[in-house]
């Protein structure tokens, strides 16, 4: 293996550019994920998933924060006190959610499939359209 099993750009938006994208793959990187909301540049994401690295979108991975946030709300508004183990079995439960909707978008028929790999970046959008489509029609926008 290479220089490089991981990498996680979270500071600043596109601080991973291509130079670096280049060289992660050049050291065998085996995944990027993004810790932040876009700190990968599209072309960068673009040269990554070529090379079949797996990369997870902050839409995706960042979700785990978010999710925290809102059990953290959830528990303070009601004087809820959970335990270390309940909220990292919640904050799992959210991530594999996540990951299962994201594999089913980039599965169905229309979205079609990425060989033998996830392409998180399809199934975290189609997944959050589906969403936002369900919600608007709950309150009758048509």
């Amino acid at each position: 293996m290479g220089g490089c099993e991981l990498a996680i750009p979270c500071a600043t938006q596109n601080e991973l550019d291509v130079a670096d994208a280049v060289r992660l793959i050049q050291n065998e990187c085996m995944a990027v994920f993004e810790g932040a909301n876009m700190p990968t540049t599209v072309e960068a994401i673009d040269l990554v998933a070529d090379a079949k690295v797996l990369y997870g979108p902050g839409k995706a991975v960042d979700a785990g924060g978010v999710a925290v946030l809102g059990l953290e709300m959830t528990q303070n508004s009601i004087r809820l006190a959970r335990t270390a183990e309940e909220l990292k079995s919640r904050l799992q439960q959210v991530m594999m959610s996540i990951h299962r909707q994201c594999v089913q978008c980039v599965q169905c028929v229309q979205c079609g499939q990425e060989d033998d790999h996830v392409n998180y970046v399809r199934g975290a959008n189609v997944a959050g359209f589906i969403k936002v489509a369900n919600a608007m029609l709950a309150y009758g926008v048509a």
